[in-house]
């Protein structure tokens, strides 16, 4: 069985001069995340409620 690959999104808080920033990538049925300067380390997983739960808390609502 071959995996599709992820279509990685950066952060729109990033900007183009610099590595330092956080990717998401959707993987029915999570949400990736992992760290830029590091694509081949470490990833979180987040279910969808997780992930809306997560972006409303830091947003501050």
């Amino acid at each position: 069985m071959m995996s599709t690959p992820l279509t990685w999104i950066k952060s729109s808080y990033s900007g183009n001069d610099g590595p330092d920033c956080v990717e998401v990538a959707i993987s029915a049925p999570t949400i990736q995340v992992r760290d830029s300067k590091n694509k081949n380390g470490a990833r979180l997983a987040f279910t969808g409620g997780a992930w809306s739960e997560f972006v409303e808390f830091a947003a501050g609502r």
